[in-house]
Formats: structure tokens, C-alpha cells, sequence
């Protein structure tokens, strides 16, 4: 019979998992109280929460919720960060804090309905944000736009250019 602080426990860890799109875990072994709340503000600023919970009620959560089994991840001094909408936002807090205390290391994630090995999470940290890409693709578009304004236009521009060319031929014979 399990006892009503894990029950309550795996309760919490649903509702994380509920209402995030994935997680990270990180080995958070050395770092300070002061240290950890440092930590901890940072990810809400990124739309994510950090939590420590104890592994057997995470790996038994995760399989009641139908997630990637990560068990091999789930060992020792488990932190586990729940992000809201971009993992990236969050990958790049945890990669800045980790090289920030030197005592913070991914050991993995769930990200996209996959899990992710320690190299594949870290990797999210390089790639650009969600508004970084929007920032992107409407340049992108905006230049393609010029540019097919500019094409439009020469058309008549150079047909009218053609014309007073032969004007202008007519009017010297």
C-alpha cells in the first residue's frame, strides 16, 4: 500500500507532466539553496519550473501518462524541468546556469513525445528561439515580396522605356 505522501507526490508529478509539453531532467548534485532558487528564477522566465521529485514516482508518472520511458536517466540527483511552450527557451537557461555554476549537467529530456539522450538535449540550447524563427521567416518573406515587387514594376518600367525609345528614334527621322 503506498503511502499518501507519494500518492500526493504522484499526484504533483501528473499535473507537471499534465501541463507542460516536456521535460528535462538535470544532475543538480552541489548546488547551493541560494544557488537553486538563482536557477529556478531564471527557468520562469522561460515559461519553465524546476522540481525535484523523487525518480521511482517520476518513472512510474511517466509510464501512467504514456511518455518515453527514461529510466536509465533516473538515477541519483534528479531534477526534472517542466517546460511550457519552447523547450529551446528553457535548454538555453539550463545551458547558461550549467556553464554560469559549473555544477549542473543534462542528463536527458522528453521533448516533441521523444526522448531525448544528454547530447540531443543540450543540442536544443544552440538552435534559435521560436520568435528568433518567426523573426527569420518574415524576413525571408518580406524579401521575397520585395523582390517580386521589383520585377513586377520593371515590366511596365522598361515597356515604357522601349516606347519613348522608338518616340524619340521617330521624331529625330
Amino acid at each position: 500500500m503506498p503511502s499518501k505522501s507519494n500518492v500526493e507526490m504522484l499526484e504533483k508529478v501528473a499535473g507537471s507532466l499534465e501541463a507542460s509539453q516536456g521535460v528535462f531532467v538535470v544532475d543538480y548534485r552541489g548546488l547551493s539553496v541560494k544557488e537553486t532558487q538563482e536557477v529556478r528564477r531564471a527557468l520562469r522566465g522561460a515559461g519553465a519550473e524546476m522540481k525535484v521529485y523523487k525518480n521511482n514516482i517520476v518513472k512510474l508518472a511517466l509510464s501512467n501518462a504514456g511518455m518515453p520511458n527514461i529510466d536509465d536517466m533516473l538515477a541519483g540527483t534528479c531534477a526534472y524541468v517542466f517546460y511550457e511552450k519552447d523547450p529551446v527557451d528553457a535548454a538555453k537557461v539550463i545551458k547558461e546556469q550549467s556553464e554560469k555554476l559549473k555544477k549542473m549537467e543534462v542528463l536527458g529530456a522528453i521533448a516533441d513525445g521523444k526522448a531525448l539522450s544528454a547530447d540531443e538535449a543540450k543540442a536544443y540550447a544552440d538552435l534559435p528561439s521560436r520568435d528568433q524563427l518567426m523573426a527569420q521567416l518574415a524576413g525571408l518573406i518580406s524579401g521575397f515580396a520585395r523582390d517580386i515587387a521589383v520585377c513586377v514594376k520593371e515590366v511596365p518600367a522598361g515597356l515604357a522605356r522601349s516606347v519613348n525609345a522608338v518616340s524619340e528614334q521617330k521624331q529625330a527621322a
